[in-house]
């Protein structure tokens, strides 16, 4: 009812900026960045790849309102690094940890060894090809 049409979720704008970084003043060797167009997804996966390095202080993310697609991620180095060098770093360890995410799950789900074999489930025992099988009700399964 009150939300905007879906495509202006995920689409940009003309001229709209991705990434937005804004430098603390405050705070040293911190910055907060405004990532346009993403959600709750992409801040928390990006929050937990910052925090595993050790280079950086503090990470943390939120997402002002729910009808509003960006996020704010706020970063702090310990002044090795500035805070967007070490989001871009983060960000090519995220990619490189998704991308071998889907190639585990391609093979493991690969149809080409499933041909003329004995069914197993989740813990390698025999399926019975029959749907209920022998004493057995639906509430075993």
């Amino acid at each position: 009812m009150n939300a905007p049409p879906r495509y202006e979720l995920f689409v940009l704008e003309e001229g709209e900026k991705p990434v937005e970084v804004i430098e603390d003043t405050k705070i040293p060797n911190a910055a907060t960045i405004k990532v346009v167009k993403q959600d709750h997804t992409l801040g928390n996966m990006l929050r937990a790849q910052l925090l595993q390095m050790p280079e950086v202080l503090f990470a943390g993310y939120k997402v002002p309102h729910p009808l509003q697609p960006y996020f704010l991620i706020k970063i702090q180095t310990d002044g090795s690094v500035t805070p967007a060098a070490v989001l871009e770093q983060a960000c090519t360890k995220l990619i490189g940890t998704l991308s071998s995410l889907e190639q585990k799950f391609k093979r493991e789900f690969s149809f080409e060894h499933v041909g003329g074999q004995i069914l197993e489930d989740a813990y390698g025992n025999a399926m019975n090809t029959n749907a209920w099988g022998e004493g057995r009700d639906y509430l075993d399964y």
